[in-house]
């Protein structure tokens, strides 16, 4: 079913657990367009956030990563939070229920729960995560390279 969907992904591990799953749920954390003055914010962000790697390595890996994606696995803890970072636009795939805050550079605050099988798309952006529950994050992150 997720197949076409994944493409070369498709033989990968943990992102086959999307067969075995009931339907996701498919939303978006926020807005799926950023307002201008958010946009702005987050251009002069970019070009100062690291990558989650090196700025959260104890909570990010990578999984796999070629030409078009990377993929990586995010866990943590209640109570965690990650540094300022940069990602690519994504889509975020909960293996896990849990609950959490996101803080973008212009000040805006976001939070949301998510369930497992919960699927997001989010634009480009940096932020700064929080784990605002009491279960485990769990997820896979498929972020699309840069064209």
């Amino acid at each position: 079913m997720y197949g076409s969907l994944l493409g070369p992904l498709a033989g990968w591990g943990a992102l086959a657990l999307l067969s075995t799953c009931a339907t996701p749920t498919v939303q978006q954390f926020g807005n799926d367009r950023l307002a201008p003055a958010q946009a702005a914010s987050q251009s002069d962000a970019k070009a100062a956030a690291p990558d989650p790697i090196v700025t959260d390595g104890d909570k990010y890996r990578v999984v796999l990563e070629n030409d078009h994606v990377r993929v990586l696995r995010y866990q943590d803890k209640p109570g965690d939070k990650t540094r300022p970072h940069h990602h690519n636009e994504f889509v975020l795939y909960a293996l896990s229920s849990f609950s959490r805050r996101l803080i973008f550079p212009d000040g805006t605050v976001k939070e949301r729960a998510f369930k497992p099988g919960d699927v997001i798309w989010m634009p480009e952006q940096v932020h700064t995560g929080e784990n605002i529950g009491t279960t485990d994050t769990d997820v896979v992150i498929v972020e699309q390279k840069p064209r």
